[in-house]
């Protein structure tokens, strides 16, 4: 008996960070990746540089779909910035590439969609991990830095211009009642994974390198891991829980490396955001672990193909 065509389907995805750039051939069937490819970004050697490594990829992975007799939809690139709706990127906080023809490029090999990475990753969860369940979901990436989308019905809420996503990026402004100190606390200079180094290393007089050498040093009882570990994750849940006040989602989801790492971050946030959700039937709500780990930006970007052919078809 034949294959079905739709067991056949696949897209190339590529997640493309700040550290790295993660290539996968994902079936569309079940999000399955059935090839992967990961190198460094290095994204101080320019935008060119990147995204020659980028189209590369591509292209090895347009080539796995052959060899694998695979029907190849198109490719889908998830990036860590600001990207409006038509694919322009509107931003360069990590890679240089605002306003540069990039999706036209991806195009010039197959169908391509370029988008942000936190919507990517919220598409794969809401397609085949943790979502699923849910018509109205809250999807939020912690790890080099913190973002969220808004999922409803299946597709990821962009705004009017793709902004909204900025959850952690700008300042708090708050005035001190008793010293008259104004204060601009930026939440992903406080909860991200770099920002976790940068006050660890401040505080403890101990240099590390990664997040995780904080968390570790936290599950080995060191009093000054423990104690940012716990502020970072009240922080983190306090503006989650003002999120949940205003959008009213069925469930909250987190992904990234740190967002995933359950321990004290975790449940300081947990703890956190259910106690900063003003309505009493909203604080139970379920928050969970995305399903799909580090494979969520890359599934994602793949499965921004499949929905940009879901809605041409239903034009």
């Amino acid at each position: 008996m034949a294959e079905s065509p739709d067991r056949r389907a696949c897209a190339v995805g590529l997640d493309v960070g700040g550290t790295k750039i993660a290539a996968g051939l994902v079936a569309l069937s079940s999000g399955a990746v059935l090839a992967r490819r990961t190198v460094p970004t290095e994204p101080g050697r320019g935008g060119e540089a990147v995204l020659s490594d980028a189209l590369g990829l591509a292209k090895e992975m347009a080539g796995e779909a052959d060899r694998k007799e695979l029907a190849l939809q198109g490719i889908g690139v998830g990036v860590p910035e600001l990207v409006g709706p038509a694919g322009r990127i509107t931003s360069s906080h990590t890679l240089d590439w605002q306003d540069a023809p990039v999706e036209a490029a991806f195009a010039s090999l197959a169908p391509a969609v370029v988008e942000s990475d936190v919507r990517a990753g919220a598409l794969a969860e809401a397609m085949y991990g943790a979502g699923r369940p849910y018509r109205l979901f809250v999807y939020v990436t912690v790890g080099t830095g913190i973002s969220s989308t808004l999922i409803q019905d299946g597709r990821p809420f962009a705004g009017a211009r793709g902004n909204a996503l900025i959850m952690a990026s700008s300042p708090f402004t708050v005035e001190c009642n008793t010293c008259g100190t104004v204060l601009n606390p930026i939440l992903e200079e406080y909860a991200s994974g770099p920002a976790l180094v940068a006050r660890y290393s401040r505080e403890s007089g101990r240099a590390v390198a990664r997040g995780e050498e904080v968390t570790a040093a936290a599950e080995a009882g060191d009093e000054a891991a423990i104690g940012i570990l716990r502020s970072a994750g009240e922080a983190l849940g306090n503006s989650v829980g003002f999120v949940v006040n205003v959008l009213d989602p069925e469930a909250v989801i987190v992904g990234g490396g740190l967002g995933s790492s359950g321990g004290l971050y975790w449940d300081s946030f947990v703890f956190a955001t259910r106690a900063h959700v003003w309505a009493e039937d909203s604080r139970s709500l379920p928050i969970l672990p995305a399903a799909l780990g580090a494979d969520s930006g890359l599934v994602g970007a793949a499965a921004t193909v499949f929905t940009r052919q879901d809605e041409s078809a239903q034009l």
